[in-house]
């Protein structure tokens, strides 16, 4: 194996030491220490899990959410740099996808995945048994305002170039991808979501100006009363595709090489230079 897996498989061992992926309600390690008092929405942001750039040891990190160590250990990589920044939405059970998380970072872009699940009220509004969501529907508002919030702390970070901020939501998260109207992102990725369905998940609000790439299994078992793709709603977008994998059944495509390459080039095509305090 070489040291690069390596390093990931490390990552994704030590994250399901010390992460929850999901549950029903607020999550039992947030209780009773410094979360104690913090309301129901900050608690996403305080929460959030988050993959650092590669470091001068050639190491990438994942952590939680540290806005003092974080600015700290950025400095140290490079005190005069502003950092692109991937909001990264989970889906409907919990922060996943963590080698792809650490494989954003090595190119550079520092990732924040708000925790939706550290909520003390927190319901799944899926049933990953059977495949099926839409449940507690207001559940997709909670995601949308976690966007929003996450925007703003972003704001107040000196490290942060706001200019060159990026959303990547999944599933229930690339509902809120495609859904959050805010003008902050200069692209985004909906992965694994049709754009398909009921009036209050159907479409894209992002502002027609923001590019998109939109990604999804021609067979999802998640959709079958969903089908379709979001084309339909892409416009005319600059530098926008809707992406469909022919003859798969996968619900998670970021797991296929060939679409976290598209995602990469996507996002690298809209990434502009590096600015400097």
């Amino acid at each position: 194996m070489s040291a690069r897996p390596a390093r990931a498989l490390l990552a994704v061992i030590v994250a399901l030491l010390i992460l929850p992926l999901g549950g029903c309600a607020g999550n039992d390690w947030l209780d009773g220490g410094w979360f104690d008092d913090t309301p129901d929405l900050e608690r996403t942001w305080r929460g959030a899990v988050v993959a650092l750039p590669v470091a001068a040891n050639g190491e990438t990190e994942l952590r939680r959410n540290d806005e003092a160590a974080i600015a700290r250990d950025l400095a140290r990589l490079d005190p005069a740099a502003r950092w692109p920044v991937i909001v990264f939405l989970h889906g409907c059970t919990g922060i996943g996808n963590y080698p792809f998380l650490l494989s954003l970072a090595e190119l550079g872009y520092v990732v924040v995945a708000p925790d939706s699940m550290a909520r003390r009220f927190r319901p799944l509004q899926c049933d990953p048994r059977t495949e099926t969501g839409g449940f507690n529907l207001y559940v997709y508002e909670f995601r949308l305002a976690e966007v929003a919030l996450a925007v703003q702390e972003l704001k107040r970070q000196k490290w942060v170039d706001p200019a060159n901020l990026y959303l990547v939501g999944v599933s229930e998260g690339g509902v809120a991808a495609a859904l959050y109207r805010g003008d902050e992102f200069r692209a985004r990725v909906i992965a694994q979501w049709t754009c398909q369905g009921a009036p209050h998940v159907r479409g894209i609000a992002a502002p027609p100006e923001s590019a998109i790439l939109a990604v999804v299994s021609s067979d999802d078992p998640w959709y079958d009363r969903q089908r379709g793709d979001c084309g339909s709603y892409m416009g005319a977008r600059p530098g926008s595709q809707s992406l469909v994998v022919q003859n798969s059944r996968n619900h998670d495509v970021l797991i296929e090489p060939a679409v976290q390459r598209r995602v990469v080039e996507f996002l690298e095509s809209q990434r502009r230079a590096v600015v400097r305090y």
